[in-house]
């Protein structure tokens, strides 16, 4: 048996660690570590930490459902077809099986394994107290789908209803699920990137190389980019006793998916858990015989690294798509909010859906804007919908209107958020203090709440999530115990496009972005 905890709803109640301690611990304040699989002799304790969640964050393998929901399709469709078998491709999977769909149901994939959960990656697996290929996502025991997995999706034939893949043979499809996510920004120089020490950390397979090399105690690492993976692989490296150096060309850590006034406490973090941060500096080659051995500075400085790990941000797996008709770009596939797809012309189709990172879709919160996310929570909000959806008659489709939501576990601090951070031009802090390192901070836009963030005070945050639903105003005017004496906004700090391209977890698209990452 599998679990896995949706770390968005996580409060850090610490029930679960109390009820089941070797599968559940907390690091820091907030911060949870777990184990993906238990011994057998761990199951009564871990079903009941998991009953006994405040916030129900904890899933476990399901079992199959006696009675299935009535199909609210008078013609379901008769083969459905889901390209990507990530996360939002098993939940959109499920939930077409909860929702009573019995027809023919295939998921393809790229990659050789089943499902995983990729945010224990950069933390948990890298430093070894779990094994990467014990990430395995728990899953329903009836889902009865044909699984083809190490084959790629290449072309869609959409007048044709076929997927060509990339073993030679097509796939046809009434009904056609999009969720290939988005894979590592590849290091732009392709001589550098086959240096032996220079790693990307996206799949299992990374981890497990990255992990095999850290544990060999290298001298130096070098990591190239600190938004949220690179910060927290940091951050495990730290942890682990490594040196290491980050650098980054914003002008401070998460400035991408935070703005640079919050990013300026999570430079501090990074330095007093000693890490050699250089914001605003580029990396602008990578030298070695055969091997990584120095990296050459836009600063004219020359680093001697033993191993570079390289967190330039996602690229978003549509290049299969582009001569599809399909309404595609560095984005995403753009779709509805019943994640219906639309093509070159604007036009809805209306068999073709798109769910998790790969999609791009209007939110009604954020003044119809398309956001493009890359979140675990959204990954599974936005698959249930287009489950639904594809078996659903027009008058009883779903709306997907998730809240923006990410986190991260970095130098012992959980840093949560609600809402677009990056959709604000002001912040301000409203409860707890930076000085200690437990604090709340709201965003706005022209008078609106938009965001808020908490390092290590994310019980808050629900509140939050009420205002900015509410359109609030910004500044906040409500009066907490824990406020600061002087709550004046400062600037946000978003930065240009180029850089939300590469680190935020949300981003407002309607243009196309510069496709040149900086080192």
């Amino acid at each position: 048996m599998r679990v896995v905890v949706d770390l968005t709803k996580c409060q850090g109640y610490a029930q679960c660690a109390f009820l089941a301690p070797s599968s559940f611990q907390i690091q820091g304040d907030e911060g949870l570590h777990y184990d993906p699989v238990f011994d057998e002799a761990d199951e009564l304790r871990v079903r009941r930490a998991a009953a006994a969640c405040p916030v129900q964050a904890i899933q476990l393998d399901r079992v199959a459902q006696r009675v299935p929901k009535a199909l609210l399709h008078a013609a379901p469709p008769g083969r459905i077809v889901i390209i990507g078998g990530s996360l939002a491709g098993l939940r959109a999977a499920e939930a077409l099986r909860e929702e009573g769909y019995t027809g023919q149901l295939t998921l393809i994939d790229d990659e050789p394994y089943g499902p995983y959960d990729r945010p224990p990656l950069s933390k948990q697996a890298l430093a070894g107290r779990v094994r990467p290929d014990a990430t395995g996502l728990p899953h329903r025991t009836d889902l009865d789908a044909q699984w083809r997995l190490g084959v790629s999706a290449l072309a869609l034939d959409l007048a044709g209803r076929r997927v060509q893949l990339s073993d030679g043979s097509a796939v046809p499809f009434d009904r056609l699920l999009i969720a290939t996510g988005v894979r590592a920004r590849p290091w732009p120089n392709p001589a550098e990137a086959t240096l032996d020490g220079l790693f990307a950390l996206r799949t299992r397979d990374d981890a497990i190389r990255l992990h095999e090399r850290l544990i060999a105690r290298p001298g130096r690492v070098l990591v190239v980019g600190a938004g949220f993976t690179g910060s927290e692989v940091a951050s495990t490296c730290r942890s682990m006793g490594l040196d290491v150096t980050v650098t980054e060309t914003a002008s401070t850590p998460l400035a991408g998916a935070l703005g640079s006034t919050i990013g300026a406490i999570a430079a501090d973090l990074q330095r007093a858990h000693g890490v050699d941060l250089r914001c605003g500096v580029t990396v602008e080659r990578i030298e070695g015989d055969g091997r990584v051995e120095r990296a050459h500075l836009s600063s004219g400085e020359v680093l001697d690294v033993d191993v570079v790990v390289a967190a330039l941000g996602g690229v978003r797996n549509v290049e299969w798509l582009e001569h599809s008709g399909l309404a595609v770009g560095p984005w995403g596939v753009a779709c509805d909010a019943g994640c219906r797809a639309f093509d070159v012309n604007g036009v809805v189709t209306d068999d073709i859906f798109v769910a998790g990172d790969v999609a791009r879709a209007p939110n009604a919160m954020f003044g119809y804007q398309f956001l493009a996310l890359e979140h675990w929570a959204n990954a599974v909000a936005q698959a249930e919908v287009a489950a639904h959806n594809m078996v659903s008659d027009e008058a009883d489709r779903w709306p997907h209107l998730h809240m923006p939501q990410f986190w991260s576990l970095q130098f012992g601090t959980n840093i949560k958020s609600v809402g677009v951070p990056t959709f604000a031009d002001e912040v301000v802090v409203t409860q707890g203090s930076v000085r200690d390192g437990r604090f709340a901070a709201a965003y706005g836009y022209k008078g609106r709440l938009t965001g808020a963030v908490t390092f290590n005070h994310a019980k808050w945050l629900p509140f939050y999530e009420r205002l900015i639903e509410q359109a609030a105003p910004f500044p906040p005017a409500f009066t907490v115990v824990d406020g600061p004496d002087d709550a004046l906004p400062l600037p946000a700090g978003v930065p240009d496009r180029a850089l939300l391209a590469r680190d935020a977890t949300v981003v407002v698209t309607g243009h196309r972005p510069t496709m040149v990452a900086s080192r």
